[in-house]
């Protein structure tokens, strides 16, 4: 009999466990209702030519093939244009209309809308970018006061934790799933900073940019990729990145990020052995640049880097998102083994290369269009002719620029007869002009030179 109680007991016991799992539970129906306003959906479109869609269907073995084919079969012909179309999805994160996404999801859009959760929909401006964390900042102007999430703490999030995903996935407005943290700080190799959130909540095309709630509903991480083929498998960046870079978004329209000048590798255990480091952990040196702030501080090919401002590096991936994070101009104290010891130097850390590049982009929105330094590659792709000037990159449909005939390709030579030799004197004319004014542009395009009038009453 008493064996008998026992069984019915443990039975009871072993039944009762997913009741009483299930009954603490998050209360889903309760978030979702609380969280979907703030969540909206982004379409995008932008002009694309025959010369860009073709070549994105070929591998880099036949393209430049192709890319000679083409320049020569449409020499002094206008090349067809067409619409592409996208969806993603973003969060609305102050009551004034500032909106995160996803570079990707807005990249070299033409026209950006945005839809709330309501129905209604607002052209969207870009405010700032980071295409190294896949970051966008956008704008909307709206007469009421918007829904907004609350930002978390991605660094408190737990593997195995519940999480909600919201998002306009294959153009299905509003889905929403739910998971768990699967995993923390995964490198799948989108770029230098990659730290990812990998989630098993359903992620698919468009979920792009929307967001990623814990149980309090804040949001921990924003929706980003997809593993081709797999099914529970999506990354989501921490949602502290990019609160580390919003207020340079907001202030500039880019980030400035921290440099050392060295090039890293991997330590593995035959590595540290060889070096007589006792565990495989840091960041191996295997180059310095010359005149970088680490080889002013006196940093070798050789040294293996253990911590930056005593953060410890437990591998080399660790080391380029730690940089990133020091304002440009600090000093930073680094400490290195070599030659079987621990040893600290100071470096007084410096402004990544390609950031100063990137700020050599401009968007002109009084006129309606975006204009960018003339590179190599720019003169290459875009057989640019001319000597000097600044190449116009995107044109925004309806636009002061798109009504006068500019489009992208074309190079500013001049603007009211002042030299255009870079993105700052363009800027610059700009401001010395009256925007109520015609304006008069001199116009390089292909072996073509001539004039061109925008006059701005948008």
């Amino acid at each position: 009999m008493n064996r008998l109680i026992r069984v019915f007991i443990s039975v009871a016991t072993i039944l009762l466990v997913p009741v009483l799992s299930w009954g603490n539970s998050p209360d889903f129906v309760k978030l979702t209702k609380e969280l979907k306003p703030a969540v909206v959906n982004i379409s995008t479109s932008k002009t694309a030519d025959a010369h860009s869609s073709m070549m994105n269907q070929f591998d880099s073995r036949h393209r430049d093939f192709f890319e000679e084919f083409f320049e020569n079969f449409f020499q002094g012909r206008e090349i067809p244009q067409h619409k592409q179309k996208s969806l993603g999805s973003g969060f609305i994160i102050s009551a004034d209309g500032y909106i995160l996404t996803n570079d990707h999801v807005v990249d070299d859009a033409d026209e950006i809308t945005v839809q709330l959760a309501g129905g209604k929909t607002y052209p969207a401006v870009i405010k700032g970018i980071d295409q190294k964390l896949d970051l966008a900042l956008l704008k909307i102007d709206s007469d009421e006061t918007l829904p907004t999430v609350k930002l978390g703490n991605s660094e408190q999030l737990e593997i195995g934790e519940w999480v909600m995903a919201i998002g306009n996935p294959f153009g299905l407005e509003q889905t929403v799933t739910v998971g768990i943290v699967s995993a923390k700080g995964r490198v799948i190799g989108a770029g230098p900073y990659d730290n990812f959130i990998q989630t098993d909540a359903s992620i698919n095309p468009g979920n792009s940019g929307g967001p990623l709630f814990n149980t309090r509903g804040e949001v921990v991480g924003i929706n980003t990729a997809i593993v081709a083929g797999g099914q529970g498998i999506g990354f989501a960046i921490p949602i502290n990145a990019a609160k580390n870079i919003l207020p340079q978004l907001k202030e500039t329209g880019h980030v400035t990020r921290g440099w050392l000048g060295v090039t890293i590798q991997h330590v593995s255990e035959e590595l540290a052995d060889s070096f007589g480091l006792e565990s495989a952990e840091g960041a191996l040196v295997s180059s310095v640049a010359a005149g970088s702030p680490a080889d002013q501080a006196g940093l070798k090919r050789g040294d293996i880097i253990l911590s930056l401002n005593d953060q410890h590096i437990a591998s080399m991936t660790d080391l380029p998102r730690l940089v990133a994070e020091i304002p440009v101009g600090e000093t930073a104290k680094v400490t290195v083994f070599r030659d079987g010891k621990e040893r600290d130097f100071n470096v007084q850390v410096g402004e990544l290369e390609d950031t100063v590049q990137a700020k050599k982009t401009s968007n002109n929105d009084s006129l309606g269009l975006s204009v960018m330094e003339i590179s190599p590659e720019l003169r290459r792709r875009l057989n640019i002719q001319a000597e000097q000037g600044v190449v116009i990159t995107a044109v925004t449909p309806a636009s002061p620029a798109a009504e006068s005939g500019l489009r992208p390709g074309d190079v500013i030579v001049e603007f009211n007869n002042q030299q255009i030799t870079s993105t700052q004197d363009l800027t610059a004319a700009l401001k010395q002009s009256d925007q109520n004014t015609i304006q008069r542009l001199l116009i390089q395009r292909g072996k073509g030179l001539f004039f061109i009038a925008i006059k701005n009453d948008h």
